[in-house]
């Protein structure tokens, strides 16, 4: 009994700040390792859109993490994700102010009802939903507004956190990284590749379809195998934790009229914000505004006194600070790279391998490269500008068809950003949900095979059949 408690000691996983400060500290190690180089940035007449050219990249003076850069690090990221880190806040605390009302609780509790008996259902209806989403208007940090709202259901009808996360979270992944429609990604990549925005949307569709289903098949059965075990649970501990926020069906909050009211700010709140996504652009600033007015005008609806409000909102944000902070620590990941001008340098050389390859696998190398590069720039539109202006002139060389390169950059951008610890949508969506960065990667990992894979056998077709206009 003694031997094997001391071996599951032994082999537990370490705390998600040290992971991440682990990362830290071997990027570090790494900027005295790898020699400094950096590419010259320059706009594109045709996009006007700063990229980098292809021609250009240089050593530099080395410039190493010294011992207090490292410590640096963390409250430069702190301050470089501070947008991020503020927008989890308000979105933490705007929406227990909501929750306070209790007209989320008895609105869920309603569709629960409904949906008894065929609980599963909602899987893929949300999954397909968000994929819409991430297809169109690129949804990644939006996502975060809508996690509390499918944990909460998700919770009602006997899955866990983690169901109600991923259906939101993965179903806009499936749709940002098939990128149909996604001008953030695809249509910023196919203009510097001087490509016809959206060509080829056929395939891309097939590649939403083929990962919906994946993805819908593996929620499906992991919330079964919850729902009739709740042991089974990645995140048993939080659920256990977080027992007193479960709604019980049996005993369903009376729906008042205020509540009706309350609904209809979120309602307003979030037609407001998808407008204003969709017209104006609003990102996270424009976004967490609209949210922080949503939970005040609920909160009073909700017949909430400002004293009240005050306290619920302080509540919401207290308790995601552990999360929040993560974000923060995660982005000293990149800090550290950046100052220690070996990003450009580790893109530099893993294109020149690329040209090393044969051609028959050449493209799956440009795909490796491309998940590679994601961990360094996590950002669709920064790595396609970063990325795409060497790709492109490399996918000539090798005889490979610049959409077929657009095709590696999405899927090298996409699938992973589900899983790394330098998105700091991710790292957003996990801290509003409360999950552990290291429960996540043990409940995605199977997923994540998969998508590669999926990504893998698209690119070897278009290869083949030559996937253009050109």
């Amino acid at each position: 009994m003694s031997s094997n408690m001391k071996t599951e000691k032994r082999f537990k996983v370490p705390h998600t700040y040290v992971i991440l400060f682990s990362v830290i500290l071997i990027m570090s190690i790494l900027t005295y390792v790898i020699p400094a180089g950096e590419f010259e940035r320059v706009e594109d007449p045709s996009t006007n859109r700063t990229v980098v050219d292809p021609e250009s990249f240089h050593n530099v003076e080395q410039n190493p993490t010294r011992i207090f850069d490292l410590f640096q690090s963390i409250p430069k990221g702190m301050k470089s994700a501070s947008t991020i880190i503020f927008f989890i806040f308000i979105v933490g605390g705007s929406f227990q102010i909501i929750t306070g009302t209790g007209a989320i609780e008895a609105t869920i509790a309603k569709i629960a009802l409904s949906l008894k008996g065929k609980e599963k259902m909602m899987i893929p209806i949300f999954v397909l939903m968000f994929s819409i989403a991430g297809g169109t208007i690129g949804m990644a940090e939006e996502a975060i507004v809508f996690v509390p709202i499918g944990i909460a259901l998700a919770r009602a009808l006997g899955f866990d956190s983690i169901t109600g996360t991923a259906m939101i979270t993965l179903g806009a992944a499936c749709g940002f990284t098939s990128g149909f429609m996604n001008p953030f990604t695809v249509g910023v990549a196919q203009g510097i590749a001087e490509l016809p925005m959206f060509s080829g949307i056929a395939i891309r569709l097939a590649i939403l379809v083929v990962m919906v289903v994946a993805t819908t098949i593996y929620l499906m059965r992991y919330a079964e195998k919850v729902k009739n075990n709740p042991e089974k649970s990645v995140v048993r501990e939080l659920e256990l934790q977080e027992k007193a926020q479960v709604i019980d069906l049996d005993n369903i909050p009376k729906f008042q009229t205020q509540h009706y009211f309350v609904l209809l700010a979120l309602i307003v709140g979030f037609a407001t914000i998808i407008f204003g996504v969709f017209k104006y652009g609003w990102y996270i600033t424009e976004i967490g505004s609209t949210f922080l007015a949503m939970g005040i005008i609920g909160g009073f609806l909700g017949k909430l006194g400002p004293s009240r409000v005050a306290q619920e909102f302080v509540s919401g944000a207290k308790s995601i600070v552990f999360g929040a902070l993560v974000v923060g620590v995660a982005r000293g990941i990149l800090v550290v790279m950046q100052d220690g001008m070996i990003i450009d340098s580790i893109i530099n050389g893993l294109a020149s391998a690329i040209q090393t390859l044969p051609k028959s696998i050449s493209v799956l190398g440009m795909y490796i490269t491309q998940i590679v590069i994601n961990f360094f720039i996590p950002s669709g539109s920064g790595q396609a500008a970063t990325t795409m202006p060497i790709m492109t002139p490399l996918a000539d060389i090798i005889d490979v068809t610049r959409q077929t390169a657009v095709m590696a950059y999405q899927f090298g951008d996409g699938f992973t950003n589900s899983i790394i610890p330098t998105s700091g949508a991710l790292m957003g969506v996990l801290s509003i949900a409360k999950i552990p960065y290291e429960k996540w990667v043990k409940f995605l990992w199977p997923l994540m095979l998969v998508w590669v894979a999926i990504g893998a056998g698209f690119l070897l077709f278009a290869s083949v059949v030559n996937y253009g206009p050109f």
